[in-house]
């Protein structure tokens, strides 16, 4: 049983909660970036660059090709799959990374310039040492 007991305080715990709620709004954000980049930054790109539409950018490896079946409805030669690397959709996950990256930085940048500045801590007084000399040294002076 204490086992549970300490589970139940661990997740209980502020910043577990602080976590899990920065998660759920993260994910949410993802999206509405995803939603922006997609819809209205990748358009404007393959505008830019003559129309290109970068989820369709690929490097074949080997282009797939449909069955062929004789009259009798017998495989003659079967499939093949495509076998392709998709960096056009790897440049907009880079895009979606590059804009939450800077909206993530812009957001810690405001947080921490409305953080006030902790004054400096006072200066420690003189040590045991330091008193004892400062009294010798006094005493020399008379």
């Amino acid at each position: 049983m204490g086992m549970l007991k300490e589970f139940k305080e661990f997740a209980m715990k502020g910043n577990l909660i602080d976590i899990a709620v920065g998660f759920v709004m993260g994910a949410a954000f993802n999206k509405v970036v995803s939603g922006f980049i997609d819809g209205m930054v990748m358009p404007a790109i393959g505008m830019m660059t003559s129309g290109v539409d970068f989820n369709n950018m690929k490097y074949f490896l080997q282009h797939g090709t449909a069955e062929v079946k004789d009259a009798a409805g017998a495989i003659v030669t079967p499939a093949v799959a495509e076998v392709a690397i998709s960096y056009g959709a790897f440049i907009t996950t880079l895009i979606n990374f590059i804009v939450v990256a800077f909206v993530v930085f812009m957001i810690v940048k405001a947080v921490n310039k409305t953080k006030k500045e902790e004054p400096a801590p006072a200066p420690a007084g003189p040590t045991d040492d330091q008193k004892l000399l400062m009294e010798i040294r006094d005493a020399l002076k008379k």
